[in-house]
């Protein structure tokens, strides 16, 4: 069976946000027997919609791979770990992903490597993962890069949600988003886009030591994100 990916992103009240930062430093070892999890990283996240530098220390996220459609499900349907989030979290949203595609590597290897995409829908959301080790010396030029590419996002009608996720404060950065349709994801990241021009920029003088580009297609959604889930329509 092909594997299927999970992103799940839960704001703490105050009082529950210094455990929250434990069990991310604490890094994957609740997770080492969990049935089926080939892969999870941990994130912190920014601030509302941001990209760039800053955190937002009371929303912590949460990317994994299963096996298969069984693992996520005794995942999300019995784990005590996703429980405890739910009861200590204010808010939380949890999603399914089927892989659609996806180059690159996350510390050495992919890890949605037996993709089963099916049948392409061009009208469907789809939801888009970036993921890059950003070499130290090329820190100040990502960073400054970010702000045009923050601005042209939010303008975007087609984006219907969007985090800035890490595994440390500054080098190893992602994004998370969700967009109403694959073509207006395409538009954004290739077609004369603020975001076109910082791609071209890190091929020509090698921003990032590692990078994964992953699309998925959202299959399940359950809670809510900033109070509303991205996926349910108007």
């Amino acid at each position: 069976m092909a594997a299927v990916a999970s992103f799940h992103l839960t704001r703490y009240p105050a009082r529950h946000a210094p455990g929250a930062m434990a069990e991310l430093a604490a890094g994957g070892r609740s997770l080492a027997a969990v049935p089926g999890l080939r892969f999870a990283r941990r994130l912190g996240t920014g601030r509302g919609s941001a990209m760039g530098l800053g955190a937002d220390l009371r929303r912590w996220a949460m990317f994994a791979v299963w096996d298969d459609e069984a693992a996520l499900d005794a995942f999300w349907t019995a784990s005590p770990l996703l429980r405890r989030r739910h009861r200590r979290g204010e808010e939380s949203w949890d999603v399914g992903l089927q892989p659609l595609s996806a180059h690159g590597s996350w510390g050495g290897a992919n890890p949605l490597t037996d993709l089963d995409a099916g049948a392409d829908d061009p009208g469907a959301p789809v939801a888009v993962l970036t993921r890059a080790r950003i070499a130290l010396r090329h820190w100040p030029a990502f960073y400054r890069s970010v702000p045009a590419v923050e601005a042209d996002l939010r303008r975007r009608p087609g984006l219907l949600a969007v985090v800035g996720v890490g595994e440390a404060p500054v080098g190893l950065q992602a994004t998370f988003s969700l967009w109403r349709s694959a073509a207006d994801a395409t538009d954004f990241a290739y077609r004369r886009s603020p975001h076109e021009a910082v791609v071209r920029r890190t091929r020509e003088e090698g921003w990032f030591t590692e990078e994964l580009f992953a699309r998925f297609r959202p299959y399940r959604s359950r809670g809510t994100w900033d109070g509303r889930d991205p996926l349910s329509g108007p």
